[in-house]
């Protein structure tokens, strides 16, 4: 993939948290890309890191007590982290929007839908205010939401939760960025609904070209939306690839561990799910191996001693893991000699 088709680059990201009982690690030596009009899901189970690291990108987690270790964001080939609050400002919102996970306590109870989508133009003087509401009644249309000049007026109580939901992503988008961040968008919806939304951020992406980052732990909505997987535990990436690759070629124990711990549509009623034994890592100390060591089955002693090291199993599927390593045993998670990095 052609460097100038990457819109945002993370780059050895480190972000912690002091905190009164010691310092949590909360993302560790994070790297990944983000390229033009594609969907790049980011899955992980609750704790690994994944909506600390994309609430990074627009500098969203509170400093203090949060701090940046390490790394670069590069939007366009500028790194946020170098931004002043007025700089970042310009970008929040405008040049990359944000659906919050819970449309619920996201929204202002107290404000008028109209006025919430609006608030992005705060300050800006490019645009007239019936701009701004033609603006806003145009993108409430695009998202689906019916009857616009009703709802525009409404209150977030007044709404359903598949409603407020497109409003969070009408938010995101009445600027027309040039990416979008779902922090697990369909998490408080029903299965129907959930589907509607999906359905809608792909129709998005094809109309408006705008890559979206869908940050999630079910596996379904990886499956049927994302072009590129990267998958996380313990603060860090442990696998990452085409959703292709993830699935079908899958070279995590974690990873496989996902997939197995879900129902599949061949899965016999009465039969057991088999979940990943154990808890994850403690980030106040991280483990000094491999994060998922303590729970892996097919753990070895170079796995508690040393991290593993990065193979690349093709140009895009890569994973840290030492059962790459030519001297470890064959197992099934064994794909090709991949170069260690």
């Amino acid at each position: 993939m052609a460097e100038q088709e990457k819109i945002l680059e993370i780059k050895n990201l480190v972000f912690t948290f002091k905190t009164y009982g010691g310092e949590v690690k909360a993302v560790r030596d994070v790297s990944f890309d983000v390229r033009q009009g594609e969907v790049l899901g980011i899955v992980g189970e609750s704790g690994c890191g994944k909506s600390v690291t994309a609430q990074c990108i627009l500098r969203l987690n509170p400093e203090p007590p949060g701090f940046f270790e390490g790394g670069e964001i590069l939007y366009k080939g500028q790194d946020i982290l170098k931004m002043d609050n007025k700089a970042i400002r310009k970008i929040r919102g405008r040049e990359i929007g944000f659906v919050f996970q819970d449309p619920m306590t996201s929204l202002n109870p107290t404000m008028r839908v109209g006025a919430q989508i609006e608030e992005v133009f705060l300050g800006r003087t490019d645009v007239t205010k019936a701009e701004v509401k033609e603006r806003a009644l145009e993108i409430m249309k695009l998202v689906g939401i019916s009857d616009v000049e009703k709802r525009y007026k409404q209150y977030p109580h007044e709404l359903s939760g598949g409603m407020k939901q497109r409003v969070m992503i009408a938010i995101a988008l009445v600027s027309k960025p040039s990416v979008i961040i779902c922090d697990e968008p369909t998490t408080s919806l029903d299965v129907t609904i959930e589907a509607q939304i999906l359905e809608l951020l792909l129709e998005l992406r094809e109309k408006l070209g705008t890559s979206i980052i869908m940050i999630t732990h079910d596996l379904g909505v990886i499956a049927k939306i994302c072009d590129r997987v990267v998958v996380m535990y313990g603060g860090k990436i442990v696998e990452k690839g085409t959703a292709d690759e993830i699935y079908y070629e899958t070279s995590h124990p974690y990873t496989r561990g996902l997939m197995t711990s879900i129902a599949r549509l061949d899965t016999n009623r009465g039969d057991k799910l088999t979940p990943i034994e154990g808890t994850p890592p403690d980030l106040f100390s991280p483990p000094v191996g491999c994060p998922f060591a303590a729970r892996c089955d097919y753990c070895m002693d170079v796995c508690n001693q040393y991290p593993p090291e990065q193979y690349m199993l093709s140009d895009e599927h890569m994973t840290v893991c030492w059962l790459q390593h030519e001297m470890a045993p064959d197992t099934e998670f064994r794909r090709t000699k991949g170069e260690a990095k």
